[in-house]
Protein backbone atom coordinates (compact mmCIF):
# COMPACT_ATOMS: atom_id res chain seq x y z
CA UNK A 1 0.00 0.00 0.00
CA UNK A 2 2.91 2.36 0.72
CA UNK A 3 4.19 2.01 -2.86
CA UNK A 4 0.74 2.76 -4.26
CA UNK A 5 0.34 5.78 -2.05
CA UNK A 6 3.77 7.20 -2.90
CA UNK A 7 2.94 6.84 -6.58
CA UNK A 8 -0.35 8.64 -6.08
CA UNK A 9 1.23 11.53 -4.21
CA UNK A 10 4.08 11.84 -6.68
CA UNK A 11 1.85 11.76 -9.75
CA UNK A 12 -0.45 14.62 -8.76
CA UNK A 13 0.70 18.15 -9.50
CA UNK A 14 -2.06 19.65 -7.39
CA UNK A 15 -3.19 18.62 -3.94
CA UNK A 16 -3.18 14.84 -3.44
CA UNK A 17 -6.36 12.96 -2.64
CA UNK A 18 -6.34 10.84 0.49
CA UNK A 19 -6.30 7.10 -0.17
CA UNK A 20 -9.63 5.45 0.44
CA UNK A 21 -10.97 1.94 0.32
CA UNK A 22 -14.43 3.59 0.33
CA UNK A 23 -14.44 4.50 -3.39
CA UNK A 24 -12.27 3.68 -6.36
CA UNK A 25 -10.14 6.07 -8.41
CA UNK A 26 -9.93 3.65 -11.34
CA UNK A 27 -11.83 5.29 -14.21
CA UNK A 28 -12.76 1.86 -15.62
CA UNK A 29 -14.52 0.73 -12.45
CA UNK A 30 -18.34 0.58 -12.40
CA UNK A 31 -18.39 2.96 -9.45
CA UNK A 32 -16.60 5.67 -11.44
CA UNK A 33 -18.65 5.09 -14.57
CA UNK A 34 -21.92 5.64 -12.74
CA UNK A 35 -20.49 8.55 -10.76
CA UNK A 36 -19.58 10.36 -13.98
CA UNK A 37 -22.98 9.67 -15.52
CA UNK A 38 -24.94 10.80 -12.47
CA UNK A 39 -26.23 14.33 -12.05
CA UNK A 40 -24.03 16.67 -9.97
CA UNK A 41 -24.65 16.52 -6.24
CA UNK A 42 -26.39 19.70 -5.12
CA UNK A 43 -27.69 18.75 -1.66
CA UNK A 44 -26.31 16.85 1.30
CA UNK A 45 -29.07 14.24 1.25
CA UNK A 46 -27.97 13.13 -2.24
CA UNK A 47 -24.60 11.89 -0.97
CA UNK A 48 -24.39 8.11 -0.66
CA UNK A 49 -21.40 7.63 1.63
CA UNK A 50 -18.95 9.52 3.79
CA UNK A 51 -16.04 9.35 1.34
CA UNK A 52 -18.08 11.19 -1.30
CA UNK A 53 -18.04 14.17 1.05
CA UNK A 54 -14.23 14.17 0.88
CA UNK A 55 -14.41 14.73 -2.87
CA UNK A 56 -17.02 17.49 -2.46
CA UNK A 57 -14.93 19.20 0.23
CA UNK A 58 -11.87 19.11 -2.02
CA UNK A 59 -13.85 20.92 -4.72
CA UNK A 60 -15.34 23.45 -2.29
CA UNK A 61 -12.18 24.50 -0.48
CA UNK A 62 -9.10 26.47 -1.53
CA UNK A 63 -5.96 24.29 -1.66
CA UNK A 64 -4.40 25.44 1.61
CA UNK A 65 -7.59 24.91 3.60
CA UNK A 66 -8.20 21.46 2.17
CA UNK A 67 -4.52 20.68 2.68
CA UNK A 68 -4.83 21.58 6.35
CA UNK A 69 -7.53 19.00 6.99
CA UNK A 70 -6.14 16.39 4.58
CA UNK A 71 -2.53 16.38 5.67
CA UNK A 72 -0.80 13.64 7.57
CA UNK A 73 2.85 13.45 8.54
CA UNK A 74 5.62 12.65 6.04
CA UNK A 75 4.02 10.36 3.42
CA UNK A 76 0.58 10.32 5.09
CA UNK A 77 0.86 6.58 5.75
CA UNK A 78 -0.68 6.76 9.23
CA UNK A 79 -3.71 8.55 7.77
CA UNK A 80 -4.20 5.69 5.32
CA UNK A 81 -3.49 2.99 7.91
CA UNK A 82 -6.11 4.32 10.32
CA UNK A 83 -8.75 3.78 7.67
CA UNK A 84 -7.44 0.67 5.97
CA UNK A 85 -6.95 -1.27 9.22
CA UNK A 86 -10.70 -1.65 9.71
CA UNK A 87 -10.80 -3.86 6.59
CA UNK A 88 -8.55 -6.36 8.40
CA UNK A 89 -11.37 -7.19 10.81
CA UNK A 90 -14.21 -9.46 9.69
CA UNK A 91 -17.70 -9.37 11.16
CA UNK A 92 -19.26 -12.58 12.38
CA UNK A 93 -23.04 -12.78 12.15
CA UNK A 94 -25.73 -14.70 13.99
CA UNK A 95 -28.94 -15.51 12.13
CA UNK A 96 -31.43 -16.52 14.81
CA UNK A 97 -31.65 -13.44 17.02
CA UNK A 98 -34.65 -11.11 17.13
CA UNK A 99 -33.61 -7.85 15.45
CA UNK A 100 -37.09 -6.51 14.80
CA UNK A 101 -36.37 -3.66 17.24
CA UNK A 102 -32.97 -1.95 17.19
CA UNK A 103 -31.63 0.30 19.94
CA UNK A 104 -28.48 2.35 19.25
CA UNK A 105 -28.54 4.22 22.56
CA UNK A 106 -25.71 3.91 25.02
CA UNK A 107 -24.80 5.47 28.37
CA UNK A 108 -21.63 7.52 28.85
CA UNK A 109 -20.75 9.14 32.19
CA UNK A 110 -24.34 8.56 33.29
CA UNK A 111 -25.80 10.37 30.27
CA UNK A 112 -27.86 8.64 27.61
CA UNK A 113 -26.48 9.01 24.07
CA UNK A 114 -28.66 8.39 21.01
CA UNK A 115 -25.67 6.75 19.33
CA UNK A 116 -22.09 5.83 20.27
CA UNK A 117 -20.94 8.41 17.69
CA UNK A 118 -19.63 11.84 18.71
CA UNK A 119 -18.03 14.83 16.98
CA UNK A 120 -14.34 14.97 17.80
CA UNK A 121 -12.30 18.15 18.15
CA UNK A 122 -11.28 19.88 14.92
CA UNK A 123 -9.81 23.37 15.06
CA UNK A 124 -10.42 26.43 12.88
CA UNK A 125 -13.68 25.21 11.36
CA UNK A 126 -14.49 28.59 9.83
CA UNK A 127 -11.64 27.85 7.44
CA UNK A 128 -13.96 25.23 5.93
CA UNK A 129 -17.34 26.98 6.04
CA UNK A 130 -18.69 30.27 7.34
CA UNK A 131 -20.89 28.32 9.78
CA UNK A 132 -17.75 26.90 11.39
CA UNK A 133 -18.16 25.26 14.78
CA UNK A 134 -21.64 26.77 15.08
CA UNK A 135 -22.80 24.64 12.15
CA UNK A 136 -21.25 21.51 13.64
CA UNK A 137 -22.81 22.27 17.03
CA UNK A 138 -26.25 22.74 15.51
CA UNK A 139 -25.84 19.43 13.71
CA UNK A 140 -24.86 17.78 16.99
CA UNK A 141 -27.97 19.27 18.59
CA UNK A 142 -30.34 18.14 15.85
CA UNK A 143 -28.92 14.62 15.99
CA UNK A 144 -28.48 14.50 19.79
CA UNK A 145 -24.75 13.88 19.59
CA UNK A 146 -22.00 14.81 22.01
CA UNK A 147 -19.42 17.31 20.75
CA UNK A 148 -15.81 17.88 21.73
CA UNK A 149 -14.67 21.44 20.99
CA UNK A 150 -11.09 22.19 20.00
CA UNK A 151 -8.99 24.72 21.92
CA UNK A 152 -8.38 26.15 18.45
CA UNK A 153 -12.05 26.86 17.84
CA UNK A 154 -12.80 29.79 15.56
CA UNK A 155 -16.06 30.52 17.39
CA UNK A 156 -16.33 31.26 21.08
CA UNK A 157 -16.98 28.43 23.50
CA UNK A 158 -20.14 30.13 24.69
CA UNK A 159 -21.49 30.48 21.14
CA UNK A 160 -20.82 26.82 20.42
CA UNK A 161 -22.36 25.71 23.71
CA UNK A 162 -25.51 27.69 22.98
CA UNK A 163 -25.71 26.32 19.42
CA UNK A 164 -25.30 22.79 20.77
CA UNK A 165 -28.07 23.47 23.30
CA UNK A 166 -26.30 21.52 26.01
CA UNK A 167 -22.94 20.79 27.62
CA UNK A 168 -19.97 20.13 25.35
CA UNK A 169 -16.59 18.61 26.09
CA UNK A 170 -13.58 20.92 25.87
CA UNK A 171 -10.39 19.61 24.29
CA UNK A 172 -7.27 21.11 25.88
CA UNK A 173 -4.00 22.21 24.35
CA UNK A 174 -2.38 23.34 27.60
CA UNK A 175 0.47 25.32 25.97
CA UNK A 176 3.82 25.57 27.73
CA UNK A 177 2.46 28.15 30.21
CA UNK A 178 0.70 26.59 33.20
CA UNK A 179 -1.14 29.85 33.95
CA UNK A 180 -2.66 29.81 30.48
CA UNK A 181 -3.63 26.14 30.83
CA UNK A 182 -5.35 26.88 34.13
CA UNK A 183 -7.20 29.84 32.63
CA UNK A 184 -8.48 27.78 29.68
CA UNK A 185 -9.71 25.05 32.04
CA UNK A 186 -11.49 27.62 34.20
CA UNK A 187 -13.08 29.25 31.15
CA UNK A 188 -14.38 25.89 29.96
CA UNK A 189 -15.74 24.89 33.36
CA UNK A 190 -17.37 28.30 33.85
CA UNK A 191 -19.14 27.72 30.53
CA UNK A 192 -20.54 24.45 31.86
CA UNK A 193 -18.20 21.94 30.19
CA UNK A 194 -18.44 18.68 32.16
CA UNK A 195 -15.23 17.22 30.72
CA UNK A 196 -11.75 18.42 29.80
CA UNK A 197 -9.90 16.32 27.19
CA UNK A 198 -6.15 16.82 27.44
CA UNK A 199 -4.37 16.10 24.14
CA UNK A 200 -1.06 14.34 24.82
CA UNK A 201 0.07 13.49 21.29
CA UNK A 202 1.62 16.83 20.33
CA UNK A 203 5.01 17.04 22.08
CA UNK A 204 6.86 18.87 19.30
CA UNK A 205 7.13 19.83 15.64
CA UNK A 206 5.59 17.74 12.88
CA UNK A 207 6.34 17.30 9.18
CA UNK A 208 3.10 17.98 7.25
CA UNK A 209 4.32 17.68 3.65
CA UNK A 210 0.86 17.51 2.09
CA UNK A 211 -0.05 20.82 3.73
CA UNK A 212 3.21 22.36 2.53
CA UNK A 213 2.46 21.28 -1.04
CA UNK A 214 -1.03 22.74 -0.73
CA UNK A 215 0.33 26.06 0.46
CA UNK A 216 2.60 26.22 -2.58
CA UNK A 217 -0.28 25.92 -5.04
CA UNK A 218 -2.55 28.34 -3.17
CA UNK A 219 -1.85 31.84 -4.46
CA UNK A 220 -4.04 33.67 -1.94
CA UNK A 221 -2.24 35.92 0.58
CA UNK A 222 -2.31 34.28 4.02
CA UNK A 223 -2.54 37.71 5.65
CA UNK A 224 -6.13 37.89 4.43
CA UNK A 225 -7.07 35.47 7.22
CA UNK A 226 -4.02 35.41 9.48
CA UNK A 227 -3.06 38.72 11.06
CA UNK A 228 0.69 39.34 10.65
CA UNK A 229 0.73 35.95 8.90
CA UNK A 230 0.50 34.24 12.30
CA UNK A 231 -0.93 30.72 12.38
CA UNK A 232 -0.48 30.38 16.15
CA UNK A 233 -3.91 29.72 17.64
CA UNK A 234 -2.98 31.28 20.97
CA UNK A 235 -2.51 34.63 19.19
CA UNK A 236 -5.92 34.63 17.51
CA UNK A 237 -8.23 31.98 18.99
CA UNK A 238 -11.29 32.94 21.07
CA UNK A 239 -10.27 30.51 23.84
CA UNK A 240 -7.22 32.69 24.54
CA UNK A 241 -8.97 36.05 24.35
CA UNK A 242 -7.99 38.28 27.25
CA UNK A 243 -5.22 35.94 28.44
CA UNK A 244 -1.57 36.86 28.74
CA UNK A 245 0.06 34.60 26.13
CA UNK A 246 3.39 36.41 26.04
CA UNK A 247 5.21 33.34 27.39
CA UNK A 248 3.49 30.83 25.08
CA UNK A 249 5.53 29.43 22.22
CA UNK A 250 3.99 25.98 21.75
CA UNK A 251 0.61 24.26 22.12
CA UNK A 252 1.83 21.63 24.57
CA UNK A 253 4.82 21.22 26.88
CA UNK A 254 7.33 18.53 25.99
CA UNK A 255 7.07 17.17 29.52
CA UNK A 256 3.57 15.80 30.00
CA UNK A 257 4.60 13.36 32.70
CA UNK A 258 2.62 11.55 35.43
CA UNK A 259 3.41 14.52 37.64
CA UNK A 260 1.83 16.84 35.06
CA UNK A 261 -1.29 14.63 34.98
CA UNK A 262 -1.51 14.89 38.77
CA UNK A 263 -1.18 18.66 38.54
CA UNK A 264 -3.96 18.90 35.96
CA UNK A 265 -6.18 16.44 37.84
CA UNK A 266 -5.95 18.72 40.87
CA UNK A 267 -7.49 21.69 39.03
CA UNK A 268 -10.07 19.93 36.82
CA UNK A 269 -13.34 19.76 38.73
CA UNK A 270 -15.23 17.60 36.26
CA UNK A 271 -14.21 14.64 34.13
CA UNK A 272 -10.63 14.42 32.91
CA UNK A 273 -10.17 12.66 29.57
CA UNK A 274 -6.73 11.84 28.18
CA UNK A 275 -6.72 12.02 24.38
CA UNK A 276 -3.91 10.58 22.28
CA UNK A 277 -3.18 7.27 24.01
CA UNK A 278 -1.90 4.45 21.76
CA UNK A 279 -0.48 1.93 24.24
CA UNK A 280 -2.04 -0.08 27.05
CA UNK A 281 0.73 0.92 29.46
CA UNK A 282 0.00 4.61 28.90
CA UNK A 283 -3.73 4.03 29.29
CA UNK A 284 -3.19 2.28 32.62
CA UNK A 285 -0.86 5.07 33.77
CA UNK A 286 -3.44 7.70 32.82
CA UNK A 287 -6.12 5.93 34.86
CA UNK A 288 -3.78 5.59 37.84
CA UNK A 289 -3.24 9.34 37.73
CA UNK A 290 -6.87 10.31 37.71
CA UNK A 291 -8.15 9.98 34.15
CA UNK A 292 -11.88 9.36 33.89
CA UNK A 293 -11.55 8.13 30.29
CA UNK A 294 -8.98 7.70 27.54
CA UNK A 295 -9.21 8.35 23.81
CA UNK A 296 -7.19 6.14 21.50
CA UNK A 297 -6.00 8.65 18.91
CA UNK A 298 -2.96 9.47 16.81
CA UNK A 299 -4.30 12.89 15.84
CA UNK A 300 -5.65 11.51 12.59
CA UNK A 301 -2.12 10.60 11.51
CA UNK A 302 -1.12 14.28 11.46
CA UNK A 303 1.76 14.17 13.94
CA UNK A 304 3.75 10.97 13.55
CA UNK A 305 4.37 8.59 10.68
CA UNK A 306 4.07 4.77 10.41
CA UNK A 307 2.17 4.44 13.67
CA UNK A 308 -0.18 1.57 14.34
CA UNK A 309 -3.76 2.20 13.33
CA UNK A 310 -5.94 3.28 16.24
CA UNK A 311 -8.29 0.32 15.86
CA UNK A 312 -5.35 -2.08 16.20
CA UNK A 313 -4.55 -0.49 19.58
CA UNK A 314 -8.05 -1.03 20.98
CA UNK A 315 -7.68 -4.56 22.43
CA UNK A 316 -4.45 -3.65 24.25
CA UNK A 317 -5.87 -0.45 25.74
CA UNK A 318 -9.19 -2.02 26.71
CA UNK A 319 -7.36 -4.82 28.49
CA UNK A 320 -5.11 -2.36 30.30
CA UNK A 321 -7.89 -0.19 31.74
CA UNK A 322 -9.80 -3.29 32.92
CA UNK A 323 -13.21 -1.68 32.70
CA UNK A 324 -12.33 1.11 35.12
CA UNK A 325 -13.01 3.91 32.63
CA UNK A 326 -14.60 4.31 29.19
CA UNK A 327 -12.36 3.94 26.15
CA UNK A 328 -13.07 6.16 23.15
CA UNK A 329 -11.46 6.03 19.72
CA UNK A 330 -11.06 8.26 16.70
CA UNK A 331 -9.16 7.96 13.43
CA UNK A 332 -10.22 6.34 10.17
CA UNK A 333 -13.96 6.01 10.82
CA UNK A 334 -15.64 6.09 7.40
CA UNK A 335 -18.40 3.45 7.59
CA UNK A 336 -20.99 2.21 10.02
CA UNK A 337 -19.19 -1.13 9.92
CA UNK A 338 -16.10 0.68 11.26
CA UNK A 339 -18.12 1.88 14.24
CA UNK A 340 -19.47 -1.64 14.78
CA UNK A 341 -15.97 -3.13 14.76
CA UNK A 342 -14.67 -0.53 17.19
CA UNK A 343 -17.53 -1.24 19.58
CA UNK A 344 -16.96 -4.99 19.28
CA UNK A 345 -13.31 -4.48 20.20
CA UNK A 346 -14.29 -2.62 23.36
CA UNK A 347 -14.78 1.04 22.50
CA UNK A 348 -17.44 2.96 24.42
CA UNK A 349 -17.76 5.74 21.86
CA UNK A 350 -16.40 6.58 18.42
CA UNK A 351 -15.34 10.06 17.31
CA UNK A 352 -15.18 11.54 13.81
CA UNK A 353 -12.95 14.42 12.74
CA UNK A 354 -12.30 14.66 9.00
CA UNK A 355 -15.77 13.35 7.97
CA UNK A 356 -17.37 16.05 10.11
CA UNK A 357 -15.36 18.74 8.31
CA UNK A 358 -15.91 17.26 4.84
CA UNK A 359 -19.65 17.53 5.41
CA UNK A 360 -19.28 21.04 6.82
CA UNK A 361 -17.17 22.21 3.88
CA UNK A 362 -19.60 20.81 1.33
CA UNK A 363 -22.93 21.96 2.76
CA UNK A 364 -22.52 23.52 6.20
CA UNK A 365 -24.76 22.23 8.99
CA UNK A 366 -26.77 19.98 6.67
CA UNK A 367 -23.56 18.34 5.48
CA UNK A 368 -22.52 17.44 9.03
CA UNK A 369 -26.02 16.11 9.69
CA UNK A 370 -25.84 13.99 6.54
CA UNK A 371 -22.50 12.50 7.59
CA UNK A 372 -23.97 11.60 10.98
CA UNK A 373 -27.09 10.14 9.38
CA UNK A 374 -25.11 8.01 6.93
CA UNK A 375 -22.90 6.54 9.64
CA UNK A 376 -25.80 5.87 12.00
CA UNK A 377 -27.86 4.35 9.20
CA UNK A 378 -25.01 2.06 8.20
CA UNK A 379 -24.49 1.13 11.85
CA UNK A 380 -28.12 0.03 12.22
CA UNK A 381 -27.87 -1.98 9.01
CA UNK A 382 -24.88 -3.98 10.19
CA UNK A 383 -26.36 -4.39 13.66
CA UNK A 384 -29.40 -6.04 12.14
CA UNK A 385 -27.34 -8.18 9.76
CA UNK A 386 -25.04 -9.29 12.56
CA UNK A 387 -27.91 -10.19 14.86
CA UNK A 388 -27.09 -7.56 17.49
CA UNK A 389 -30.22 -5.57 18.43
CA UNK A 390 -28.51 -3.33 21.02
CA UNK A 391 -25.13 -1.68 21.48
CA UNK A 392 -24.54 -3.85 24.55
CA UNK A 393 -25.03 -6.98 22.45
CA UNK A 394 -22.06 -6.05 20.24
CA UNK A 395 -19.15 -7.97 21.74
CA UNK A 396 -15.77 -9.36 20.74
CA UNK A 397 -17.55 -12.49 19.54
CA UNK A 398 -18.75 -10.43 16.56
CA UNK A 399 -15.30 -9.68 15.08
CA UNK A 400 -12.40 -11.76 13.87
CA UNK A 401 -8.97 -10.51 12.78
CA UNK A 402 -8.28 -11.58 9.20
CA UNK A 403 -6.18 -14.71 9.17
CA UNK A 404 -6.80 -15.44 12.85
Amino acid sequence: MSTTRRALLGALTALPAIYSRGWADDATSPAQVFRKEADPITAADQVLNVMEFERLARKALPPAHFGYIATGADDDLTVARNHDAFSHYEIRVRRFNDVSQLDTTTTVFGAKWSSPLYLSAVSSQRAFHTDGEIGSARAAKSRSLQMMLSTGTSASLEEVRDARGGPIWQQLYPTNDWKVATAVVRRAENAGCPAIALTVDLPGARNNETLTRALRVDNRPCTGCHIDNSHDMWRRGPMFKGLDVSKVDTLAPAGITPKYLDQLRAIVKGRLIIKGVMEGADAALAVEHGADAVVISNHGGRNEETLRATVDCLPDVVAAVRGRVPVFIDGGIRRGTDIFKALALGATGVGIGRPQVWGLAAFGQSGVEAVIDILNRELTMIMRQAGTPTIASITSAQVLRSGA
